[in-house]
C-alpha cells in the first residue's frame, strides 16, 4: 500500500516509480479521486457540525414552546445531505483504497531496469558447478530408480504435481527441514514459531497475495485460505499493533508446509518436485524500525546463503530487475542453486525488503522511545530455504555413481551419522 501524502507530494516521482515496473502514469487519476474522497469529507464535516448546532436550538425551542417546523425541515434535509454525502467519502475512500492497493511497490535505486528474468544481475558465486565423472541423473531419476519418490502413486490420490516419498528420500527431505530450522535458530538468532497453515483474509490482505493474486491460493469453504508460505501469518503477527522500538528487530523462523495453485504454470516443471502444490518450506521474517531494514536484508539473505554453504552446494546470488521483482518488494535478492542434473541454475530462495509495503496494510506501526507511534515498521521475507529444492540439490550434486547420495559433513548428524545415504 503507498502513502497517498507522497503520492500528492511527488506525482512525477511516484509516477516515474511505477514507468519502472512498465505501468502508466497513476498519480493524476490518484489525486483526483483523493481530491473527491477530501472535498466529500469536508463537506460531510460542515453538514454534521451545522446538524449539531441545529439540533441544540432545536432542543432549546422545544423547551420553550417555541414554533419547531423549519428547524424539523432543516434537519431532515441534514439528515439526507450527510447520508448522502457520507456515501460519496465511502465511494471516493473505496476507488482510493483499490486502486492503491492494486499497485506494486516502488522499486529501490539500485534494482537494475529490464524487462524480465535475462537482465537479472549475478551479485556473487559461490563454488564452481559440479562436473561429476559420470552422466549426470535428475532427482526424479535417482528416485524413481530405487521407487522412492512416487509421482504416479500420488497422482492417483491427489492429482499432478504432487508426490510421494518414502524411506531414505523422506528421511531426507526430513532432515534437511530440520538442519535449516535448528541453523536459523541456535546460529542465526531466529525464534521458531509454528504457523497455522490455514488464514483468514485479512491475513492474506497483509502480505499483498490479496486482492491481485487470489488465483495463486487455494481457498476453503469457509473462506480462510491454505498459506503460500508461512511469510504470511509470521508477518501478520505485528497486525493492528504499535510495537515498542525496542522490541525491534523481531526475527521469526518456521518450517511448514507451503500450497499453491500454479495458476500459469501450465507446461512449466512437469517432471519432478521443482512446482509442486505442497511443499515443506523454512521461511525468514523479520520486522524492524525503517533505518535499519537494508542492513537486515543483506543479513537474512547471508542466512539463507549459509544453508547452501554447510551442504556444500554452488549456488549464485541474484540482484533482480524490476520486471522480475516482486509486487511487494522494493529489492529482492534470488539465490539460485546448480542442479547438474539440468545442467543450470534453478532459484531455491528469494529474500526481499518490503519496507513499509505490507506494515501500511497491517496497519503496522511502532513506538519510538519518546512512547508516541513513530511510523509504520517494516517487513522483510527470505526462504531459508525451500526444502523440496535442497532435497534435490543434494541428490543431484552429491550423487554417487551408484545412484546412492553422499551427505555433507553438516547434514550427517540428521540422519544417524551416515556418509552415504543409499536410495535402494
Amino acid at each position: 500500500m503507498h502513502d497517498i501524502r507522497l503520492i500528492r507530494a511527488e506525482p512525477d516521482a511516484f509516477d516515474a516509480a511505477m514507468a519502472r515496473r512498465k505501468l502508466e502514469p497513476q498519480a493524476d487519476g490518484i489525486i483526483f479521486i483523493d481530491e473527491q474522497r477530501r472535498t466529500a469529507l469536508t463537506a460531510l464535516q460542515q453538514l454534521q457540525a451545522e446538524k449539531k448546532k441545529l439540533s441544540d436550538s432545536f432542543g432549546k425551542a422545544r423547551r420553550n414552546g417555541e414554533d419547531t417546523s423549519d428547524l424539523t425541515r432543516r434537519l431532515n434535509e441534514l439528515t439526507e445531505a450527510i447520508y448522502n454525502t457520507e456515501a460519496q467519502a465511502n465511494s471516493a475512500d473505496g476507488a482510493l483504497k483499490s486502486i492503491l492497493e492494486s499497485l506494486p511497490n516502488i522499486l529501490d535505486a539500485n534494482v537494475p531496469d529490464g524487462a524480465d528474468e535475462a537482465a537479472n544481475v549475478v551479485a556473487k558465486t559461490f563454488g564452481e558447478p559440479t562436473v561429476l565423472a559420470f552422466p549426470a541423473k535428475q532427482h526424479f531419476e535417482l528416485g524413481e530408480a530405487g521407487g522412492l519418490m512416487e509421482f504416479e502413486r500420488a497422482a492417483k490420490v491427489a492429482g499432478s504435481r504432487f508426490v510421494l516419498l518414502r524411506g531414505q528420500i523422506a528421511r531426507l527431505n526430513r532432515a534437511l527441514g530440520q538442519f535449516m530450522i535448528d541453523l536459523h535458530t541456535a546460529e542465526h538468532g531466529y525464534q521458531e514459531v509454528e504457523v497455522p497453515v490455514l488464514v483468514n483474509a485479512a491475513t492474506v490482505y497483509g502480505t499483498g497475495q490479496l486482492p491481485k493474486f487470489e488465483e495463486d491460493l487455494f481457498k476453503t469453504t469457509d473462506g480462510r485460505y491454505l498459506i503460500p508460505t508461512a511469510e504470511v501469518p509470521l508477518t501478520n503477527y505485528v497486525r493492528d499493533e504499535i510495537v515498542p522500538g525496542a522490541q525491534l528487530p523481531i526475527r521469526f523462523a518456521a518450517l511448514s508446509q507451503c500450497f499453491r495453485s500454479e495458476a500459469g504454470s501450465a507446461g512449466r516443471d512437469t517432471r519432478g518436485m521443482l512446482r509442486q502444490h505442497q511443499f515443506p518450506k523454512v521461511e525468514l521474517v523479520s520486522i524492524t524500525a525503517p533505518e535499519d531494514s537494508e542492513a537486515e536484508h543483506e543479513r537474512m539473505t547471508r542466512c539463507a546463503e549459509r544453508v547452501l554453504e554447510l551442504l556444500e552446494l554452488p549456488y549464485r546470488r541474484m540482484l533482480l530487475c524490476a520486471g522480475d521483482t516482486g509486487f511487494g518488494s522494493t529489492k529482492t535478492f534470488d539465490l539460485e542453486v546448480w542442479l547438474p542434473g539440468q545442467q543450470a541454475y534453478r532459484e531455491i530462495s528469494s529474500c526481499s525488503n518490503m519496507r513499509d509495503f505490507q506494515a501500511r496494510r497491517m496497519n503496522a506501526r511502532y513506538r519510538g522511545a519518546d512512547g508516541k507511534p513513530a511510523g509504520f515498521m517494516h517487513t522483510l521475507n527470505g526462504s531459508g530455504v525451500a526444502v523440496g529444492r535442497a532435497m534435490i540439490a543434494v541428490m543431484e550434486n552429491h550423487q554417487q555413481p551408484d545412484g546412492s547420495i553422499r551427505i555433507p559433513q553438516a547434514l550427517r548428524p540428521y540422519l544417524g551419522n551416515l556418509d552415504f545415504l543409499p536410495l535402494v
